[in-house]
């Protein structure tokens, strides 16, 4: 049941509390009939009632008539009226409360729909800010390069792609020789590093390189553990993989801020006479953060 159905039935209960004055002018036949109502039990001679020794029936005669309705007296036809204003004062009452509570429903739904407006806009912002935080940020990308003065040697090359400088903090890589991409570990293992120098940290301001890893041809008969291997990755039975990964910072944001990541793979083709570099790998294996 709504608001409006709760309305009449306070109307109605409101209306059957109100005295009825009609009702009170009307004699009570149970209580003032015995005032002018009497029965009279007149006894006969037998040969009045046409049987020896027989009674009559009994006859009714009214020996007063019946009092005349009586008026509404000014108290009754005032609180007859009182009561009936105040019956109307009590629907509006109610009209104007079930209002009054739909338009607070009403403003409530507003109120709920700016809101989720508001977060919209909010998480949209909250978007673009981070969408122009990443287009500004550095990005280390990494490329290979052909070494100019040494025949069949390669540098493996970080270059700051973004719009902002950094701060190369920390490198790491590894050779691995496998069969096939495949079989790589599905995450990058780097064995126990040296004891060596600190990592000096390296600036990169955008569009400058630096060089990361370089490998020559002569570097192939140090990774391998047999003459067997050896051959067999002349042969391309087996490959030579060289993967790593670069840690930096972005110089624009507070010291404590989160560190980036760049992992990079790629794979040493190593023939009888001729070498080549080229980036390869799993998608693990070339990631950025």
């Amino acid at each position: 049941m709504g608001l409006k159905g709760l309305a009449v039935i306070a109307v109605m209960f409101a209306i059957t509390q109100a005295p009825v004055a009609i009702a009170s002018a009307i004699p009570q036949i149970g209580r003032d009939s015995a005032s002018f109502v009497a029965y009279v039990q007149v006894p006969v001679s037998p040969t009045q009632g046409g049987q020896s020794g027989g009674i009559s029936q009994p006859r009714i005669s009214v020996t007063n008539p019946a009092p005349a309705p009586s008026a509404w007296t000014m108290h009754e036809q005032i609180a007859w009226a009182a009561n009936v204003v105040l019956a109307f004062v009590g629907y509006a009452g109610v009209w104007l409360a079930y209002n009054l509570l739909k338009k607070i429903e009403r403003q409530t739904s507003y109120g709920e729909a700016a809101a989720e407006a508001a977060t919209t806009c909010a998480q949209a912002a909250l978007l673009s800010a981070q969408a122009v935080i990443h287009a500004e940020r550095p990005w280390i990308l990494i490329t290979v390069e052909p070494s100019r003065s040494l025949e069949n040697s390669f540098t493996v090359m970080a270059t700051n792609r973004g719009r902002t400088p950094a701060r190369i903090i920390d490198s790491a890589d590894e050779a691995m020789i496998a069969a096939d991409q495949r079989i790589l570990p599905t995450i990058p293992e780097y064995g126990t590093p040296q004891p060596a120098a600190p990592f000096t940290p390296i600036i990169l301001v955008p569009g400058e390189s630096t060089p990361i890893k370089p490998f020559s041809r002569d570097e192939v008969r140090g990774i391998c553990d047999s003459d067997e291997r050896f051959r067999r990755i002349e042969t391309w039975e087996e490959k030579v993989f060289l993967y790593g990964k670069v840690t930096y910072l972005d110089l624009i944001s507070p010291a404590n801020s989160q560190t980036h990541e760049t992992n990079w793979c790629c794979w040493y083709i190593h023939g009888r006479q001729n070498s080549g570099m080229v980036i390869a790998g799993p998608i693990e294996y070339n990631s950025h953060t």
